[in-house]
């Protein structure tokens, strides 16, 4: 019994116990507290150490008699906030007040938060007197109950603590078997020699002891001594064992409502450290499974979000402080494979970390940092085993790989060479599978220049581009801008040369040409014409739209209202997929709950310009469940205005009446209003429109061709007709130009028609409207609508049909409908012929 306790102690003098009782009686502020709040308070902290110190052990006897498990006083948070306090002050605590304090803390089980002042008071206490039989035996019982939570980070480094200052050279690794990465792991450590285990044991229980969002330089030079012990090697070969199963989920749930795709906290923090140290490795493997793993950390769990945010940050942190440049490529490619702003956020921190140690920018550490992976020349590779000849070929963003003995082509390598060349033939198979998540990222890159005002010198430009085995693949099918003093040209690489629109060279090119990306906004339309039937005639796929880009221009309406555009409101929208695309196009954008007093608005900032921009957005609906998913999240959002605002003022919004925002925006003079759209440069202004058109096109319901059929929303669905076969967007109208140019190539021409808004095929049973802007269809004479769902792949198409660009997804389901629809006495589906007999 705790009474028994009181054994330890003399008995505490009654001014203690008196002020005890005034502060437990005393009214006053108690959150935040301070003992400063109340006359009590004031007079405990202005009171002698030795009498602060037997007001502390009062306070146990308060506790023992309104403090327990079983009770509840008033006064109980105030009279805990105290005791803590007076714990943080050094106190000349005697070896009995210390055993009493932690039994005490032992027989409550809830310890009011005291384990990290208790251990510090006796770390205090052992640096001038000795460790008594009696007091060791007191601090293992409370490394014991504070150990039993074996799934907190805190309770083990808490016990980690007590074990040196008791000395405690028990070998027990600090890990939680229960992950299946931690299980491996343990049965690997405990397999090795004393000497390596006590040297792995120290790496774990000093990961375990650093904290924060980065290591400091001092923890990752004491690490040092621990690696070379373990052998370098052979800590990094471990990880790079360890770390790929961290994807693997518990093999049973904990307890009924565990989710076994979680991680143990102790483990989660584990691997922090441990990532933070991979920083130290050489090897160009270690960066691919640091980014494996950090896709990982952040892959959503329902109800819980991102697995492990601190172990995806933490592979952030040491790919951008890898010693060579892959670890940089790496966070590239995870910009694109990764959602989120703070996931951005924290990519974009590392990469400016390693420009800084670089003296570089983010921009050019980028730039420099993209790997060749192999390839000899642009685009392509070549291995030779034997008599058999391995070819990797680039073509755009697509990547074969071609096996060829003598004349013969090879669908696979032979099995000889399987057996006799197992590593090479891995690599290469590593490397293909690099080149395909490496492509994407690049070309979003080059095409994220646009608003990045970049320019480069001609050998610059051709050793970063035009002519990087990598890069080169993108770079050369897209058109550049050559300028030097009064003249300027645009070109693109053919045949071995810069040529212009006219396949003539550009011979005047010199060392101090400056090149930029091309933008059909800075030229007439003949000009733009011409580049797209050069494209054509040459049948180049450009790996993103600019010839073919849609330019977006002030309109009278926006130049009426001024300070804003309403271009793109009155738009719903499906939340989840346009929070997505946000973060795919760099907007800073958060999910609207139910919950929430005011809706902010996805921000883009553009800080080569010193702008920020806004597109207003909010929630739909009151009924939870209902207009939400089980989370509160809204499922669908109502679009309004687009406004520009300078970059640096403080801003203070509520939420309007009527779908609004107001943005009262301070720069200390006055207010600072949002900027004129007049004032906004064109391209900026053109692509910052390209985003949102994208965000409603793309994520509007009115592109669910199930809408009708599939029980959507009722009171969506004049919006949904509006959307589905209203006026064309500019995407929708650069569609219908470049259909202009595909119909008559196709086999299916004589039965096609272009109007202002459709594309009309004429089938043997009917005719039918394909909508160029949703690819919904209406079948004539009645409109009547006609579902048919996409195939989630087109790629075929491209084998059928030269088309300039990739990425138009619509574009492809048009073309593939109309394929299908041209034939309409072929379709065996039952659910579209019963709608077109219906």
């Amino acid at each position: 019994m705790l009474s028994n306790l009181f054994t330890f102690l003399r008995p505490v003098p009654s001014e203690a116990t008196a002020l005890v009782e005034a502060l437990a009686e005393e009214q006053g502020r108690s959150y935040p507290f301070a003992l400063s709040n109340f006359q009590a308070g004031v007079k405990i902290q202005d009171a002698p150490p030795e009498l602060q110190r037997q007001v502390a052990l009062s306070f146990v006897e308060w506790f023992q008699t309104h403090g327990t498990r079983h009770t509840y006083h008033p006064a109980l948070w105030k009279m805990r906030s105290a005791l803590l306090e007076l714990l943080k002050r050094p106190l000349p605590f005697t070896e009995a007040d210390l055993r009493f304090l932690i039994e005490w803390s032992i027989n409550q089980r809830v310890v009011f938060g005291s384990p990290p002042h208790l251990i510090k008071i006796c770390a205090t206490y052992l640096k001038h007197n000795p460790l008594s039989d009696a007091l060791r035996t007191s601090l293992q019982k409370f490394s014991q109950v504070i150990g039993s939570d074996q799934r907190s980070a805190e309770a083990q480094r808490w016990v980690l603590r007590i074990k040196e200052l008791i000395g405690d050279t028990e070998l027990l690794f600090p890990l939680d078997a229960q992950d299946v990465w931690a299980a491996a792991a343990l049965n690997e450590l405990k397999a090795l020699p004393m000497g390596a285990q006590t040297a792995w044991l120290e790496v774990l229980l000093s990961c375990l002891r650093v904290t924060g969002s980065a290591p400091s330089a001092k923890w990752l030079k004491a690490a040092d001594v621990y690696l070379d012990r373990i052998g370098r090697a052979d800590f990094f070969a471990a990880l790079e064992r360890w770390l790929p199963l961290v994807d693997e989920p518990r093999p049973e749930p904990l307890t009924p409502y565990d989710n076994r795709q979680t991680l143990l906290p102790v483990n989660a923090d584990l691997l922090k450290g441990l990532v933070w140290l991979t920083a130290k490795s050489d090897s160009a493997e270690m960066a691919r499974v640091l980014a494996t793993l950090a896709v990982s950390a952040y892959r959503k769990i329902p109800q819980h979000g991102p697995r492990a945010v601190k172990v995806g940050n933490a592979c952030f942190w040491a790919l951008g402080n890898l010693p060579h440049r892959e670890g940089v490529s790496q966070l590239s490619i995870l910009k694109t494979k990764i959602k989120g702003n703070s996931a951005h956020k924290a990519i974009g921190q590392a990469l400016e970390a390693a420009a800084r140690r670089l003296d570089l920018t983010a921009e050019e550490i980028e730039e420099l940092s993209v790997p060749n992976y192999g390839l000899a020349t642009v685009g392509q590779a070549q291995f030779t085993f034997e008599d058999t000849v391995c070819q990797i070929q680039v073509d755009g963003l697509e990547v074969t790989t071609i096996w060829q003995r003598g004349e013969k082509k090879l669908t696979a390598p032979p099995k000889t060479l399987k057996e006799r060349y197992a590593p090479e033939l891995k690599a290469i198979t590593q490397t293909v599978k690099n080149l395909r998540q490496m492509l994407p990222a690049q070309r979003d890159r080059i095409e994220n220049v646009y608003l990045a005002q970049k320019r480069w010198k001609l050998a610059v430009w051709r050793e970063r581009y035009c002519d990087h085995p990598l890069v080169g693949t993108i770079a050369r099918r897209l058109i550049w801008k050559f300028s030097q003093g009064d003249q300027a040209a645009s070109g693109i690489w053919w045949n071995g040369a810069l040529v212009g629109r006219d396949d003539v060279s550009l011979t005047w090119l010199s060392d101090d040409t400056t090149v930029e990306l091309w933008h059909p906004l800075q030229v007439e339309v003949d000009v733009v014409l011409q580049w797209r039937a050069w494209l054509m005639k040459h049948e180049v796929r450009q790996p993103f739209k600019q010839a073919h880009r849609e330019v977006y221009l002030l309109t009278d309406a926006e130049r009426h209202t001024h300070t804003y555009s309403n271009r793109y409101a009155a738009h719903i929208l499906r939340q989840h997929q346009f929070n997505a695309l946000c973060a795919a196009r760099s907007w800073k954008n958060a999910l609207r709950l139910m919950v929430d007093a005011e809706f902010p608005p996805a921000t883009k900032t553009l800080s080569h310009y010193g702008l920020r921009v806004e597109y207003w957005v909010e929630g739909i609906g009151t009924n939870y469940e209902t207009d939400t998913n089980t989370t509160g999240t809204y499922l669908y959002l109502t679009t309004d205005q687009v406004r520009f605002y300078h970059l640096g003022a403080i801003e203070n919004r509520a939420h309007a009446g009527g779908g609004g925002y107001s943005a009262v925006r301070r720069n200390g003079v006055g207010q600072a209003e949002p900027i004129p759209l007049e004032e906004i440069p064109p391209l900026v202004f053109s692509e910052i429109f390209r985003d949102v058109d994208m965000f409603v096109g793309v994520t509007s319901v009115g592109n669910d061709p199930t809408w009708l059929d599939g029980g959507g929303e009722v009171r969506y669905q004049d919006y949904w007709h509006n959307f589905s076969f209203g006026e064309l967007n500019e995407s929708a109208k650069t569609r219908k130009q470049l259909l202009e140019v595909l119909l008559p190539r196709l086999k299916i021409a004589s039965h096609c028609t272009l109007t202002d808004k459709f594309l009309i095929v004429r089938g043997q049973l009917r005719a039918y409207k394909i909508h160029l802007g949703s690819g919904n269809i209406l079948m004539e004479p009645n409109d009547q609508y006609l579902c048919i769902v996409p195939s989630r792949s087109t790629d075929g198409l491209k084998e059928k049909l030269f088309v300039p660009f990739e990425g138009d997804q619509t574009l492809a389901v048009i073309l593939s409908k109309a394929m299908l629809l041209a034939e309409d006495q072929k379709i065996t589906d039952a659910t579209i012929v019963r709608q077109i007999k219906r």
